[in-house]
């Protein structure tokens, strides 16, 4: 577990001394369901289907060649509490040789933002893949218009990519249609 700085001999947030980072289990399917749901609700205005969110978390958890998911958690046994989550998946880039971590589906649970959540996660993610010599690099996508969201990533050190991203999506309907050409929708 990572310290937190003291400033003048006082822990800004004790509650980071406690806060522990891992892979995330089966018996944290509900919470991840929960949260995605909340995450998609809150950045996208979607509703998902609850039965097609939990076989996909479950795919997940169960599949670790697919990716994992982390979240962060406070307490011990039966007083654990998650507070946050974030999904990684994986991209092979010829270029590098390499595999790339994408992280997604990132939430942290209202009463934990602003409070380090979000960055313990993504430093124990940034930690982990430097471990791995087969993975060159982490990356991470945001909705365009989250611009709260795209703040902290740069907090963090992330940096806007020179890629944009296209996709035809064979479940979830396109928001808006058009947003890269906005004079013609």
């Amino acid at each position: 577990m990572v310290a937190t700085p003291k400033v003048n001999g006082l822990n800004p947030m004790p509650f980071l001394d406690q806060l522990n980072v891992r892979i995330a289990k089966p018996e944290d399917a509900e919470t991840i369901e929960s949260f995605s749901a909340a995450m998609a609700l809150e950045t996208e205005g979607r509703r998902l289907d609850p039965d097609r969110l939990h076989l996909g978390t479950i795919a997940l958890i169960e599949n670790p060649a697919q990716g994992f998911f982390i979240v962060a958690e406070q307490g011990q046994g039966d007083n654990r509490q998650l507070l946050g989550q974030l999904m990684v998946t994986f991209e092979w880039s010829d270029w590098r040789n390499g595999a790339f971590w994408w992280i997604q589906s990132v939430y942290v649970a209202p009463a934990w933002r602003c409070r380090g959540v979000f960055r313990r996660m993504h430093e124990s993610v940034v930690a982990a893949a430097k471990t791995r010599p087969n993975v060159c690099g982490v990356r991470l996508y945001v909705e365009r218009r989250n611009k709260t969201a795209q703040e902290v990533y740069r907090k963090v050190g992330l940096t806007p990519s020179s890629y944009a991203m296209f996709e035809t999506d064979f479940v979830l309907a396109p928001l808006n249609g058009l947003e890269d050409r906005p004079n013609e929708a």
